[in-house]
């Protein structure tokens, strides 16, 4: 039923844009004819109007892939670099949930393993919103940031690095199979808040896949029993976006190195010192206002980088017409 009303509305859209346009052609047909510029005018007007419309349905038509439309889990990891590299790890966490917020999407947090000064080590979040594996998949990789340290008491430049890691949560309709027997499953006490039951039982979890070596963790709830479900669930996530990966790298094997997701693959650096840009390396796009991107305004790195992956060349939406 969802499907359906997912296709009902994207025809629904078409009908109109396309009667929109029709009818603004006929008008100007006329007005030419009868020499009236307002009526041409106001023709042309509603034609530069359908613009927006077009361009979201642009959108929608790249997020086509079988798992896309589905919520997403998304990990942050600090690269070496200690402190500093926490407190990046922290921005870009805060970046994504603001982008989350921004487009109406629920944010969880599934662990977080704080610095030791500032920032974090790592966390990991559930993502909740239609599409939000298939606008934040292309976030995968490293994040670099330059500018001057707060940390530094000299004030130095500092080059710091930050992996993020998104895969799709796995609904009912596909089916990963995984058993006990493939994994390790240890238990452990959660760090960081959350009161005295937290921090003196072993409620935290952590699953190994054996042969993948892929380890998930989870110390969102109070219950082993619900974080032990929780971790399970990522667990299939991660191994199915495995197999999604292997499927576009078999599929299109020229496009598989400018979209292999790992540590030391740097898509995008924020530069704060000495000057101010946003850069992705796979798509070119830039972006002048570092703390706005940092606030969440990421849709333009996004759309350029799906683009990317759907027509294996460096076009952003707008060269796609």
């Amino acid at each position: 039923m969802r499907e359906r009303q997912q296709l009902e509305d994207a025809i629904a859209g078409i009908t109109q844009l396309t009667r929109t346009l029709d009818d603004s052609v006929e008008l100007i047909a006329m007005g030419e004819e009868e020499g009236d510029a307002a009526i041409v005018e106001e023709a042309e007007n509603a034609i530069r109007g359908l613009k927006a419309e077009i361009d979201k349905r642009q959108i929608d038509m790249l997020l086509s892939g079988e798992a896309d439309a589905n919520d997403t889990y998304l990990e942050v990891h600090a690269g070496a670099g200690g402190t500093e590299s926490q407190d990046w790890a922290s921005m870009l966490l805060r970046m994504y949930t603001r982008w989350a917020g921004q487009h109406g999407m629920k944010v969880e947090v599934m662990e977080v393993h704080d610095g030791e000064e500032a920032g974090i080590k790592s966390a990991t979040i559930l993502v909740k919103g239609h599409n939000a594996y298939g606008m934040l998949k292309t976030e995968s990789g490293v994040h670099r940031l330059v500018r001057i340290s707060p940390y530094d008491s000299n004030a130095r430049r500092h080059t710091s690095f930050a992996s993020i890691w998104v895969y799709p949560v796995v609904d009912d309709n596909i089916e990963v199979a995984v058993t006990e027997a493939d994994v390790r499953i240890d238990t452990y006490r959660a760090s960081g808040a959350g009161g005295q039951h937290v921090n003196t039982t072993d409620s935290a979890v952590r699953i190994t896949h054996i042969a993948t070596g892929i380890v998930v963790q989870c110390q969102a709830e109070r219950s082993q029993h619900k974080n032990r479900a929780a971790a399970w669930a990522m667990l299939r996530a991660r191994l199915y976006e495995e197999e999604l990966k292997k499927r576009e790298e078999a599929a299109n094997e020229t496009a598989a190195s400018k979209t292999d997701i790992g540590w030391g693959h740097q898509i995008r650096s924020y530069v704060l010192q000495p000057y101010q840009l946003v850069k992705d390396l796979r798509t070119g796009v830039e972006n002048t206002d570092p703390q706005g991107v940092l606030n969440g305004d990421l849709d333009a790195f996004m759309e350029a980088a799906l683009a990317l992956r759907v027509h294996g060349g460096g076009e952003t939406v707008e060269d796609i017409d």
